[in-house]
């Protein structure tokens, strides 16, 4: 099912030269360790810690309002390290999520309002499901379903996940349209006046 058009104000957005489309309206910390790897969308409020260490985000992602991605660190007895963050490609992070694993393999989804805690890992085409929070060192198999506080399987996903995800990703960062192409709706009076012509 393809996702809504959102309409968005072209000021508010900057388009880079390899089709990422990133809301001026978010916070790209150390933007000289954040790779995009194109056609990538970043939404207002999101906030990417390239300034903890490197962030490499492949193409056709999309990465929804407020959410957070932070690489993960680890306690040592001098001090903390903080380790690079991948994410694959056709991946969907859904708002006010919390990304701090250290790596997300690519067709993946992962919810709203998710915390994924430190040096967790994803692997390709899997799910995780809205208000989910995943345990440090937690890993999630290919196609597996998890949800819960600490999530756990749930279920599975089915064999064309892939597919599915190429389709959702690419279909979000088309209908992410500039405000000219809102179609006008008729007023109220205006339609009123055509069903009393009728």
């Amino acid at each position: 099912m393809d996702p809504p058009p959102i309409y968005h104000n072209t000021q508010k957005f900057i388009e880079t030269a390899s089709g990422n489309k990133v809301s001026k309206l978010s916070t790209l910390a150390g933007s000289q360790n954040i790779i995009l790897n194109g056609k990538t969308v970043v939404m207002e409020g999101c906030v990417l810690r390239g300034d903890l260490g490197s962030l490499k985000v492949g193409k056709n992602t999309v990465i929804r309002e407020n959410a957070i991605l932070r690489p993960p660190f680890k306690r040592f007895a001098k001090g903390v390290a903080f380790f690079p963050l991948y994410i694959g490609e056709h991946v969907y992070i859904g708002e006010n999520s919390i990304i701090n694993c250290a790596h997300v393999g690519s067709y993946v989804h992962i919810g709203k309002d998710c915390v994924l805690q430190r040096l967790s890992m994803l692997k390709d085409c899997c799910a995780v499901l809205d208000g989910t929070v995943l345990a440090p060192d937690t890993v999630v198999p290919p196609f597996a379903v998890f949800a819960g506080n600490p999530g756990r399987q749930v279920g599975e996903l089915p064999e064309i996940t892939q597919e599915l995800m190429i389709d959702y990703t690419w279909a979000f960062y088309r209908n992410l349209l500039p405000l000219s192409k809102k179609p006008i709706e008729p007023s109220s009076s205006e339609s009123q006046s055509d069903e009393t012509s009728k």
